[in-house]
Order: structure tokens, then sequence, then C-alpha cells
């Protein structure tokens, strides 16, 4: 059989040889190193030990090339999301190696064109910018290994009597219980009754029938922003907010949704110090935030001075 006919058997009953940019590449630079028949022949065994695995580890699997710069196929196959049809798959690597090649061009030509000084000074912000990316990566990790994040109660009252007057409410806040009946609802006036007694009994009754409300709130003991209440109960406005939102008031408004029943338990007007229920995540935030800080600054602090120790850090006096 002529080398010519093997090469084509060859290529015919292995589909990856006809298709694989790699095998042909190699088989075009080996016809030159060994002639057509000695390439033939290593293709032939490659063909019956698996196409490409031996030419993994000499030819790159690049995809598109731009100069001396490469475009891995491994670097565009991560990026394709898993179920991709094959039409889809073809555009996205079309459209990605068109956009990687465009970039790089345009790279080669800023470098040829833009001053030295430009190049140089964009050199830094980019050495600059990766050296944060690494060194905050590494910081937030070393936060998440040594810093206590539990802040118990005691440290949020210390903190809370140590910096009240810096903790004044921006806008009323108010603790209440409500409920929204339908419109055609039977039973108001018992839930109106119960919702303002509110005893033991009166819970287990409006827990049982809690299904039939629209909307209900029980929890007296949270604080909640008038904004909020507003939004809950929309017969109430900014305009009218101060005639219904009292202390120990309780009200009753309709409009075309439904029918609202409130009790107001207490009211802490604006400007008031803040309830410390109210503030209690922001003061948590506070607090973790500055051991964050005392952290990383002991950090950078025990980094210096073992570099100094080991005389991997100097610095050096200038001369006067």
């Amino acid at each position: 059989m002529s080398s010519k006919n093997l090469l084509s058997n060859s290529l015919y009953l292995c589909a990856p040889l006809r298709f694989c940019y790699f095998c042909r590449m190699k088989f075009l630079k080996l016809s030159g190193q060994y002639g057509l028949g000695g390439a033939a022949m290593l293709l032939l065994f490659v063909w019956l030990s698996g196409c490409g695995d031996i030419f993994k580890k000499e030819e790159p699997r690049f995809l598109a090339r731009v100069g001396e710069n490469y475009l891995y196929r491994e670097d565009v196959a991560r990026l394709l999301a898993k179920g991709m049809s094959k039409e889809d798959s073809a555009s996205f690597v079309t459209n990605y190696i068109n956009n990687w090649a465009s970039k790089q061009l345009l790279l080669e030509k800023a470098k040829i064109n833009l001053p030295e000084e430009k190049l140089k000074e964009y050199d830094a912000l980019v050495s600059d910018y990766r050296a944060d990316l690494y060194t905050r990566a590494y910081k937030e990790a070393l936060v998440r290994q040594g810093s206590d994040t539990i802040v118990t109660a005691s440290q949020l009252e210390q903190f809370y009597e140590a910096e009240k007057e810096n903790f004044k409410l921006r806008e009323k806040v108010v603790q209440l219980r409500f409920v929204e009946l339908p419109k055609q609802f039977l039973n108001k006036k018992e839930v109106t009754e119960r919702l303002k007694r509110f005893k033991d009994d009166d819970k287990v009754y409006l827990d049982s029938i809690g299904v039939q409300f629209r909307k209900l709130n029980f929890n007296d003991s949270l604080w909640v922003s008038a904004s909020r209440v507003i939004e809950e109960i929309p017969p109430l406005s900014f305009e009218n907010a101060d005639k219904h939102l009292k202390k120990s008031q309780f009200f009753e408004l309709e409009d075309a949704n439904g029918v609202y029943l409130a009790k107001i338990v207490d009211v802490k007007d604006e400007n008031e110090i803040a309830p410390l229920s109210y503030i209690e995540p922001r003061i948590k935030q506070v607090l973790l935030n500055r051991r964050k800080l005392d952290f990383l600054r002991k950090l950078e602090t025990e980094v210096l001075d073992e570099a100094i120790k080991k005389k991997e850090f100097e610095i050096y006096a200038e001369n006067e």
C-alpha cells in the first residue's frame, strides 16, 4: 500500500484525524522531517493508540493566535455553560475568539502608539491593582479564620450606652399589633375586643383564626418604622400618621381592599434615641468592622516585624 493510500485510509478510519487541526499540522511537520511514508506510518500508529493523545504533550491546544499570544481551548471551554447546544456553543466560541482577537490587536497597537510615559503609568496602575486584589483576598481569608464574629448582649449594651447620642432616630418608630380583615368579615367586633385586650386566651383565639386575615402582625415587641407601617396599612399616610400612630391608641381604617385594625403599644419620635433592639444589627456590624480593622492593623504590624527580624525588609537611610 502506498504512503498516500495509507494516509487516506487512516483519515477514513479515524474521524478525529480528518477533523483534528492538530493532527493535520503534525502530519505536515512530520512529512517534512521523515518523508510522506514515515509520516503516514507515524499517524497510523497514533490512530491505533488514540488520536491526539501523543501530540497533546507537544502541541498546545490553541484556538487562535494574535502575534505571540495564543487563545487556548481550555480557556474557552470552562466558560461554556452546561447543556448548551452545539449551535449556541459554536456561536459563543466564534464571538469569544473575535472579541479576544480584537482586544489583543488593539492592545498591540496601543503599546506601539501610546507615549512611553503613559505606558509606564498604566503598567504601574495594573501592577498596583493586581497587588491589591491578591492582598485583599488574602486578608479577607485571614479575617474569616482569625477574627471573632460573636457579639454578646453585654457588648451591645455597653456600646449602646456609650454611643447612644449618635443613634438618634431619623423617623418615627412604633410597636404595634394589627390585622387586615376582608370587607365582609363577620366577627369584626370580637376581633377588635381581643386585639385590644391581647391576653393569653385572646392570643390563642386570634392565632386560631389567623388564616382568615389578609394580613396580621402580633409581634408588638418589634420596633417598626412609620414608613413601613404606612406601606402595610394603605389608608395610613404621612399626613395622617401623627393622628393615628400614638402610644396606646387603637384605630380602625378602611379602604377598597379591607378593614385594618391596629393597636399601638409604644412610639418613639424623630430625633429621640433609638431603642437598642431597633439598631442592634447596625451596632453589631459596627463592632465587627472595628474588630476587622484592629485585626488587619495587627496583621500588618506583625508582617513587618517578622520581615525585619528575618532581614527580608529594611529601609535605607537617605544620604545627606
